[in-house]
């Protein structure tokens, strides 16, 4: 049974059996939004930032939204691998103290992981990293979404879910997306047009209060309220517009990477809860998507991969090791990509989009 499945557009393809694999290869790097999901990638992502992207000569856009955005600053880190250790040794060990645990509660927790992937001068290395540009994307919220967790912001994301259920395009009425990235970095267009888009110069000052914003979900955990040089608002996870990103709108001529959860993609959050947008398998040319398969998934404990549903339906004693005995299986694709890149052939069981 393969472990890992690859989906390469035409261009994207075109590529692959001219170049090969290798560290100058993609122009861009997508993270999406997920929660626990990461941690079937985790593994997989060493192998990209400590053997395929090792000795990049040009900068690589790495757009993220929520726990993506987290794992692009792991990458981002001097030692990478040593981040990653570090980042998936705190998740794998958040605890909390009630059942349903408070707002405040999970935002402390969620503090805490920051504070472990960053440590004392993570900000400053994701900031001024020499090629990877990070793209933390966040959701500042409008009208009664710019509110704190309470009964306004509840009417809002109502208001926002109803909206969206006609019409995506009625989305920038509640959430105005906002996009900490280096001042050197081109806006990235078509695939970050639209909803009136702010850019703001990624900082060692706004690093940490960006990334607690791009996860920050409404009623999971408190907003970040105030973020140097975007002012002040109610910043919110970036995958309430950019849950898995809009592949369609991918730069064209250029080819971007996608190390994924599932070979399907759902635009933004509020789609998730619409049978006819989630969940979609998408063909785009500049596309290179790495993901389990579906056998791979069906193996793990449960049928499934790590999710936030998690905390409240599997009790702690039963999610810790359930969640390691999942890491430790995607041992198996990150094998399976270091074969790819190093192997003869850089399209081996590619799907073709």
């Amino acid at each position: 049974m393969k472990a890992l499945e690859l989906r390469v557009g035409k261009t994207a393809a075109k590529r692959l059996e001219s170049e090969g694999w290798h560290a100058d290869l993609i122009d861009g790097l997508i993270g999406a939004s997920g929660g626990p999901k990461w941690l079937i990638l985790g593994r997989m992502d060493r192998v990209l930032i400590a053997d395929l992207l090792a000795g990049r000569s040009r900068p690589l856009d790495a757009v993220g939204s929520s726990i993506g955005s987290w794992r692009h600053a792991a990458m981002a880190q001097p030692d990478a691998v040593e981040a990653y250790d570090r980042f998936e040794k705190a998740y794998l060990a958040q605890s909390y103290r009630s059942a349903k645990p408070s707002v405040p509660e999970i935002t402390q927790v969620a503090l805490w992981l920051m504070n472990s992937l960053l440590g004392e001068q993570g900000g400053h290395s994701v900031a001024t990293h020499p090629w990877l540009r990070s793209h933390i994307v966040t959701a500042r919220g409008k009208g009664l979404n710019a509110q704190r967790p309470g009964k306004r912001l509840i009417a809002g994301m109502g208001i926002a879910a109803l909206g969206n259920a006609v019409s995506r395009r009625t989305l920038p009425a509640s959430f105005q997306r906002v996009v900490f990235a280096p001042e050197q970095a081109s806006p990235l267009r078509p695939l970050l047009d639209g909803f009136d888009t702010q850019y703001v110069g990624l900082s060692e000052a706004n690093v940490f209060h960006a990334l607690m914003a791009s996860g920050a979900i409404p009623y999971v955990f408190e907003g970040v309220y105030e973020i140097e040089g975007a002012g002040q608002g109610a910043f919110w996870d970036g995958g309430i517009i950019d849950y898995h990103f809009d592949l369609q709108r991918l730069p064209r001529d250029e080819v971007w990477l996608y190390p994924h959860f599932s070979n399907r993609t759902t635009v933004g959050w509020f789609d998730k809860f619409l049978p006819w947008r989630a969940d979609q398998q998408v063909s785009v040319d500049q596309l290179i998507m790495i993901c389990p398969t579906d056998e791979f998934i069906a193996s793990l404990p449960f049928g499934k991969i790590p999710d936030r549903r998690d905390f409240g339906n599997i009790p702690e004693s039963v999610r810790e090791p359930y969640w390691q005995t999942c890491v430790d299986e995607s041992q198996r694709l990150a094998d399976e990509f270091s074969e790819l890149i190093h192997g003869s052939n850089p399209l081996a069981g590619a799907i073709r989009l």
